[in-house]
């Protein structure tokens, strides 16, 4: 979805939302042994058969493209017509709490035996509350973390892969000068996360009282610096090149950040480098924080199903049921004592995104996140691409920032 239809679309919301918020959930949904669960993960229905054997309870699940997610939302919410149980991303938290789409949970979470914030990630949760109310329980959880070629990195002094982004220039100076064609890591450059994560490891944070002004630091101009470097010194290749997996096999590409779902993918699509590539956590400047990704289940604010909808989360949530779900569909835990099962704890790959996620930030609490976001992206690349000086850049970013926050 494109900028400018997600503000078109947030501002009809906001119109409708005042006329319509009153209406009911359950209009067409009356029978008490059911309940609808919204969510962008395909699968959920054949995995909660389960559940239904066990209660008695019929799950209707509908899954909705992540395209096509936002807009739906936007209506249910506006329209009061939306499901028991929601699936929501943790960038969309903010904006649509502000909303009012999420029933508080905040005094329903002591009755259920998985629901507690103990059983879960500290940022996970963090990423679960919205101006003093609980909206959700983690599902699963996501984080980035450093894939490297073991073999390629020990041509130049790092088989275990650079600690620190010191170490990172180092060993990209080295490997960029392999030759034509060579290059260190590919960097994502259109992943508006990555930005911030390179802010929090030089030491940036969002604090809500500042608003704009949290993009006037100097550590978030020294993150915006640095991944410039990388492309202005031809350690990262503007432009597509090869392949993204054939430049990870062939070395010329040898490191780059990414989430636990491409363990899997470099195991089918580059069987041939079996041995010689590995991960590890996040380089460190003043820290090596990564985001704390992921998914939340909720329910949506006026569902007249509260009690079912939350014993279907409390058992998403059970350690034996997320164990379930990652061997399913390779989504990580968010419960952590189902880390403690063999399925994950001797798996060594895994583990270290387990480490990572030990060592995250949730992304700004913001109903405005994704607009910044992009906006912090459209900067990045008049920076990388187009040349522009990093302290106008920025000022213009700022300025920006500033007009989508006080909007």
């Amino acid at each position: 979805m494109t900028l400018k239809r997600k503000m078109v679309g947030l501002f009809l919301f906001g119109v409708i939302m005042i006329a319509l918020a009153a209406c009911s959930s359950d209009d067409e949904n009356t029978d008490e042994n059911t309940i609808q669960v919204w969510t962008m993960s395909d699968g959920l229905g054949d995995f909660v058969t389960e559940y239904e054997e066990e209660t008695g309870m019929n799950v209707e699940v509908q899954a909705i493209p992540w395209d096509n997610a936002h807009d739906k939302l936007v209506t249910a919410v506006a329209s009061g017509k939306g499901p028991d149980v929601l699936q929501i991303g943790t960038t969309w938290i903010a904006e649509f709490a502000e909303a009012g789409t999420f029933l508080d949970l905040t005094d329903y979470v002591d009755d259920y035996e998985n629901l507690g914030a103990e059983h879960f990630f500290d940022s996970a949760v963090a990423s679960t509350k919205f101006e003093g109310q609980t909206i959700g329980i983690p599902w699963y959880v996501d984080t980035r973390a450093l894939f490297y070629r073991t073999d390629v990195l020990a041509e130049v002094g790092y088989p275990e892969g650079p600690s620190t982004w010191d170490e990172m220039i180092e060993a990209s100076e080295k490997l960029a000068a392999r030759g034509e064609g060579q290059y260190a890591i590919d960097l994502p450059d259109d992943d508006p996360q990555f930005p911030f994560i390179l802010a929090w490891q030089q030491g940036w944070d969002y604090e809500m009282d500042k608003q704009a002004a949290n993009f006037e630091k100097s550590s978030l101009r020294d993150a915006v610096a640095l991944h410039h470097l990388f492309y202005d010194k031809g350690y990262s290749q503007l432009g597509e090149g090869k392949e993204f997996f054939q430049a990870f096999s062939d070395g010329s590409k040898p490191m780059f950040f990414s989430g636990p779902w491409d363990i899997r993918t470099i195991q089918e699509r580059a069987p041939e480098i079996e041995g010689d590539w590995s991960i590890r956590v996040m380089p460190s400047a003043e820290n090596n924080h990564s985001m704390m990704g992921g998914a939340h289940l909720t329910v949506f604010h006026n569902s007249q199903k509260k009690e079912q909808a939350l014993d279907f989360i409390n058992w998403m949530a059970d350690p034996d049921t997320q164990i379930k779900w990652y061997e399913f569909f390779s989504e990580l835990p968010a419960n952590e004592e189902a880390w403690e099962d063999p399925v994950l704890a001797d798996n060594e790959m895994v583990m270290t995104f387990g480490e990572q996620l030990e060592a995250t930030q949730p992304l700004p609490l913001i109903p405005q996140y994704e607009r910044i976001g992009g906006e912090l992206l459209d900067t990045l690349e008049k920076i990388n691409r187009g040349g522009e000086d990093i302290d106008e850049a920025l000022e213009e970013f700022i300025s920006q920032a500033d007009s989508i926050l006080n909007r």
